[in-house]
């Protein structure tokens, strides 16, 4: 009478092994092809950045920022020091601070393009003093590579308009100074100079975290099958070869 009870167990826990080995396989192959995906990216990344470095004249005449983005470039114009941004809450070094953003306009165009300088500390004991940063007069040739406009951080209320700012956004920006500048920004690059750090993050599509996590899903896998396998199919086949009763 009690026969069906060790059936439906078995069968249960069957069903669910099957259900839990299987959707943790198909984890494990979507972070493989996310993977892939990442690869070809990155060889995308890689093939932009080994081009030549670009000058004026082939930035602005760019279409779109994917054709530029990536790319070394090498770029003359004058520094626009009253327009010196301050983005707060940027860390480099694990140390908290400011990206340094300064419009340059660019040599033999109305174009301004907005230069990444670098990073400097800010003054924990007065939140709103500036840290001295040298922004040369003159004709400059800034070197660093093209890339889209800084990543915005999560902001209460409207985007400010001071020296010391959250967030900026490119089109006010250009509204705000009444210049038109390009939607793409140059990252400079370089050692430290002008009371500025520029020890910017590896560019990376972050392929070796979905090699990560696929092996986390599969190793899960085989895990739920392995377990399966001892208490359901082994260890009950050694327990009635050893029962004094088989």
């Amino acid at each position: 009478m009690n026969s069906s009870k060790p059936n439906y167990r078995f069968w249960t826990v069957t069903v669910a092994a099957l259900l839990t080995a299987g959707l943790t396989f198909s984890l494990g192959q979507w972070q493989l092809r996310r993977a892939a995906q990442k690869q070809s990216l990155q060889a995308a990344i890689d093939e932009q950045i080994r081009l030549p470095a670009l000058d004026n004249r082939e930035v602005i005449a760019a279409k779109t920022i994917a054709d530029v983005v990536h790319r070394s470039a090498s770029l003359r114009g004058t520094w626009q020091a009253g327009h010196t941004v301050y983005l707060d809450n940027r860390p480099m070094g694990g140390k908290s601070g400011f990206w340094v953003l300064t419009p340059l306009a660019l040599e033999g165009s109305p174009q301004w393009i907005l230069v990444q300088r670098g990073w400097v500390p800010r003054d924990f004991t007065d939140r709103v003093r500036l840290p001295e940063v040298a922004t040369p007069t003159g004709v400059v040739s800034v070197a660093g590579r093209m890339a889209p406009p800084p990543s915005k951080l999560y902001e209460l209320g409207e985007m400010g308009s001071g020296r010391i700012r959250q967030n900026l956004d490119v089109k006010a920006f250009s509204a705000e100074t009444g210049a038109p500048l390009l939607e793409v920004s140059l990252l400079q690059t370089g050692p430290a100079s002008e009371g500025l750090l520029r020890e910017w993050p590896v560019i990376t599509a972050g392929v070796d975290k979905h090699f990560g996590y696929a092996v986390q899903w599969f190793s899960l896998c085989a895990l739920v099958v392995g377990l399966y396998v001892w208490f359901q199919l082994i260890l009950p086949h050694r327990q009635k070869r050893l029962s004094p009763h088989s």
